[in-house]
């Protein structure tokens, strides 16, 4: 039976955040409140795990989760390089609502779903998130919603679309409707190359061209982006 802690309440929060370790540990998902939607994570090391969040979600592994990190030391150790654009970024904008794509460390023991040898990362702004994440490490994390639906903005609704699917549900309140913006960021590491706006969120473009100017691609976000 699914288990929903009220985080306003210490005791609560305890008790939740412990059972939410233990259940991540076992390779079971929990649902975290974050400071855009409320999200489903999952081991990002344990590929048991992400196919469970994937099947939770009614997704197929050509969608795979981002991962959500407790600061930049973890990307570092994510990613294989990170421009300079990308460090003013981060600098910016995190902890917040800005997911970057970037080339994955080819050594990383995991298996996050069809990504084409890349990661993407965001630092969230909010505390449970990021005490959680600081005890755990990285964990993959979705929109915590079923495919198709709109993302949860409160751990309730969270638990009306998932169900028993989640082990445990962290009750952080209500949340932003905003999702994170999703920039990809594998074409700076070329000569020339430029980071584009794969969906527009809690980050303005205007935001992001005033940090990185003329190293922004003009155009719209590409089509078929997943939520996250």
């Amino acid at each position: 039976m699914s288990r929903l802690f009220d985080s306003s309440v210490e005791s609560d929060l305890l008790t939740g955040m412990r059972l939410a370790r233990t259940a991540l540990r076992r390779g079971e998902l929990v649902v975290i409140p974050t400071d855009t939607v409320y999200g489903i994570a999952a081991d990002a090391f344990s590929p048991r795990a992400v196919q469970r969040l994937l099947d939770a979600k009614g997704r197929t592994r050509q969608s795979p989760p981002p991962v959500l990190v407790p600061g930049v030391q973890t990307l570092e150790a994510l990613a294989a390089v990170i421009p300079d654009a990308v460090r003013k970024l981060v600098d910016a904008f995190w902890p917040g609502g800005l997911t970057i794509v970037l080339p994955a460390q080819p050594s990383l023991a995991w298996d996050l779903g069809d990504t084409d040898g890349t990661v993407a990362v965001r630092m969230p702004d909010n505390r449970i998130a990021l005490e959680l994440l600081t005890e755990t490490g990285p964990l993959a994390v979705s929109s915590a919603n079923l495919t198709g639906q709109p993302a949860a903005t409160t751990a309730t609704a969270a638990e009306a679309m998932l169900g028993d699917t989640v082990e445990v549900y962290l009750d952080g309140g209500e949340s932003s409707s905003v999702a994170s913006t999703i920039v990809d960021a594998t074409r700076l590491i070329a000569p020339g190359g430029r980071l584009s706006i794969l969906r527009e969120g809690a980050v303005s473009r205007e935001q992001i061209r005033d940090v990185i100017g003329d190293l922004l691609e003009e155009g719209g976000p590409e089509d078929g982006v997943s939520d996250a």
